[in-house]
């Protein structure tokens, strides 16, 4: 998410309690602790975002409802070296790094900011590059050519490192598999918070791209993204909170937190028909295929 959307997080009201415990170990595979707990500064103050034992806490009570790992994603140069510092640290996290395609439409992948990422992304424990992608929803006209030159030298980046692309798509699916097919798309490739329907799942899917399911899948008007991931072969799942944004039914509209990934890990069983445990243990091992090991 852009940098505008953190002010919008904050207003959101009371953390919605825990659910019930995952009966298996699964993962977070899209977060932004940095929003969940609070405000983003400027550039250049980084280390000075939260304090640990608020991130710690954050990443224990995922844990303790069975979300052991989490892949913490950076939306521009400040998030990402962030990102990029927390996985260092903590072994249960992993990051991404890049600048966010509405950050890019408004100009703010310039060469400067596009060589942190490639800086970034030499790191073991910087593991994709992303969110990078296209946003037409967002973004106008104007930048759009900004921020289709920016997804572009991120799959190039992606590429030169041999890590995963995570993508932003966002009213541009032709559009993204337009670019992704010019430039060759990294061997590993996830749409995070997949937002298409089922014969845009399935066009993905033949690619052999990796659809990411946030809380959208638990909405009561989402039967498009349920009728996508029925179709999806489990072994191309992945399942994510973006938190603190998307929060799944029974708590929509509360802020979301990795802990809260359970509700849309039993909302994916029931819609694929996968047995609860089976579940987690295959999401665990597509995640690990995609990002490597924690």
């Amino acid at each position: 998410m852009s940098r505008s959307a953190a002010s919008r997080a904050n207003k959101r009201g009371e953390p919605p309690p825990s659910p019930e415990p995952l009966p298996a170990p699964a993962l977070d595979s899209h977060t932004h602790l940095d929003i969940v707990l609070g405000e983003r500064p400027a550039d250049g103050e980084h280390g000075e975002w939260a304090a640990d034992d608020a991130v710690d806490a954050e990443i224990a009570a995922a844990a303790a409802v069975n979300v052991t790992r989490l892949v913490q994603v950076g939306v521009d140069v400040a998030s990402s070296r962030w990102s990029a510092d927390l996985a260092a640290r903590h072994p249960s996290v992993l990051a991404a790094v890049a600048i966010h395609p509405n950050d890019a439409g408004a100009g703010n992948a310039d060469d400067d900011a596009l060589a942190e990422i490639d800086r970034l992304a030499a790191l073991p424990r910087v593991r994709a590059v992303g969110e990078t992608g296209l946003d037409r929803f967002r973004t106008g006209e104007e930048g759009w050519a900004a921020q289709e030159a920016s997804f572009r030298a991120h799959i190039r980046i992606a590429k030169e490192h041999g890590v995963a692309l995570v993508i932003h798509d966002r009213d541009a699916h032709e559009e993204i598999l337009r670019v992704l097919e010019d430039e060759g798309a990294p061997e590993h490739t996830v749409f995070h918070c997949f937002s298409g329907d089922a014969a845009f799942a399935r066009a993905c899917v033949e690619r052999g791209y990796v659809l990411s399911f946030a809380g959208t899948l638990t909405f009561g008007n989402a039967g498009y993204l349920r009728e996508a991931a029925a179709l999806t072969p489990a072994g191309q799942l992945l399942v994510e909170t973006d938190s603190p944004f998307l929060t799944p039914v029974p708590h929509r509209g509360r802020p979301n937190a990795s802990r809260l990934v359970p509700h849309t890990v039993r909302a994916l069983a029931e819609v694929t028909g996968i047995e609860l445990v089976e579940l987690c243990s295959t999401l665990t091992a597509n995640a690990e295929r995609v990002f490597g090991r924690w």
